[in-house]
């Protein structure tokens, strides 16, 4: 229970720095007092997760890989791995980012964007979007940082992020009156900052990455696509039901859309410990699967279960006192802030049920059933969102909205850890046994770094 809490409150606070960025920039926008601004940020902020979703799929890939290499001490292994996800998460980033461009416009249509709430967000992704590699490999040596066991260190790479984005903010949407735009530059720079953390501590201090050579790439490509598509397939059913419920939520306006805006920057800050058990928990049951340690896979599953349902209704109970005060500082009013309050007072308790799921898909990926994760958060997603938004839409309008999403996670939170924990009693030890001692990393297979090697935690 203590490796859970330590590597998911670390691995929380990191992530919360990531979505910061994003809460900051809307909370400063709000300032400027004009509903579409605020609108704009949410049909930005839709697009920005679906990019965010593949970075952090790709990073699972490099954190359970990396992880299991490290298990048994195999250092050296680790390095190469970590070399060659580096370059699939830049190949892959750049790509997406090129693809994505152009196609802003459309895909802003179809989340139901129009007018000037069109205009500034397809100006914000603009300028955004090309930072999307940067964003990947920072969060790639995050990945790696956890791996290692090093959690200080994985929660300041995205903390300094947060940081950086707090200070450029004010600067740049009032000081210099670049408004949105200024927020969009913030958010570019805050990527810098994560990157060059990352390399900091993943690359100089643990030294876990090899240049990897051509046939090297050949052989972690494999390993790396088995886990990382099916993760980022995962993370990506998140942001496709988020948009549905954007599209169906902007049938009534731009202050239903500003009201789902602040519930969309909300939610990672508030509930960023729970939606950080993907990344934190991972990496524990890897290290202890690859030790052949089953009956520790087994606790660490269950302490981090344990660990949600005690987090979410602690928030939860913080999210209804504080609702008033929450809109009070987005300045949100009318059917804004009563979207803000229905989701405080009632959806906000469905997180023990996304908790469960979210610690379930952990477990899958990380442990050889992939699909299983990809399955679950796609039918959370699609059977356990459209039909349950759709209805709630036609009955109750915008706060059934809002009531659909909370309540189709019941289900499929609840089905996932079942499986998941029948899936963990099927498992056995690797044929291998681990290595008595720690393997030394070989300076050869770095040429980026001088500076220390091994392992920690």
């Amino acid at each position: 229970m203590r490796h859970v809490v330590v590597m998911t409150l670390t691995a929380s606070v990191g992530l919360m720095a990531v979505f910061f960025v994003d809460f900051v920039n809307l909370f400063y926008i709000s300032l400027l007092g004009e509903t579409e601004l605020a609108a704009a940020i949410g049909y930005a902020g839709t697009v920005f997760f679906f990019t965010f979703s593949l970075c952090i799929g790709l990073m699972v890939a490099t954190a359970a890989l990396t992880a299991k290499a490290l298990g048994p001490g195999d250092h050296s292994q680790a390095q190469q791995i970590g070399g060659s996800a580096l370059v699939l998460i830049g190949v892959t980033t750049l790509v997406v980012a090129v693809l994505l461009l152009p196609l802003l416009s459309d895909i802003l249509d179809l989340l139901g964007a129009t007018g000037r709430a069109h205009e500034i967000a397809h100006g914000y992704l603009m300028i955004v979007i090309p930072s999307l590699p940067i964003l990947g490999i920072g969060l790639g040596f995050s990945g790696l940082l956890r791996a290692v066991g090093d959690a200080r260190r994985s929660m300041f790479v995205t903390l300094i992020g947060g940081f950086t984005a707090a200070i450029l903010d004010p600067i740049l949407i009032f000081w210099m009156d670049l408004g949105v735009d200024g927020a969009a530059y913030a958010s570019v720079v805050a990527r810098i900052a994560i990157l060059g953390a990352g390399y900091y501590g993943a690359v100089r201090i643990h030294n876990l990455v090899a240049r990897p050579s051509f046939a090297r790439l050949r052989i972690d490509l494999r390993p790396l696509l088995a886990i990382g598509v099916p993760a980022v397939l995962t993370n990506m059913a998140t942001p496709f039901g988020n948009s549905f419920v954007t599209a169906t939520m902007a049938s009534y306006g731009d202050a239903a859309v500003a009201g789902w805006a602040i519930i969309g920057r909300l939610i990672p800050v508030a509930f960023g410990v729970v939606l950080a058990l993907s990344g934190a928990v991972g990496p524990i049951l890897g290290q202890n699967y690859g030790a052949g340690q089953i009956d520790r896979v087994r606790q660490g599953f269950l302490d981090a279960l344990k660990f949600t349902f005690a987090t979410v209704l602690a928030i939860w109970f913080l999210l209804w006192f504080g609702q008033d005060y929450i809109s009070l500082v987005f300045g949100a009013t009318g059917q804004t802030a009563l979207l803000v309050g229905f989701f405080c007072t009632w959806v906000a308790g469905s997180f023990l049920f996304n908790g469960a799921l979210f610690v379930a898909n952990a477990s899958f990926n990380n442990l050889g059933f992939p699909a299983y994760s990809t399955l679950f958060n796609w039918g959370r997603s699609t059977l356990g969102m459209i039909p349950f938004v759709w209805f709630g839409s036609q009955w109750y309008g915008a706060a059934g909205i809002l009531a659909g999403y909370g309540l189709g996670s019941v289900v499929f939170g609840i089905a996932a850890a079942l499986v998941c924990y029948r899936k963990i009693s099927t498992l056995k030890a690797p044929e291998t046994p681990p290595d008595e001692t720690i393997s030394t990393p070989s300076a050869a297979l770095s040429p980026f770094t001088t500076g220390k090697g091994g392992t920690a935690g």
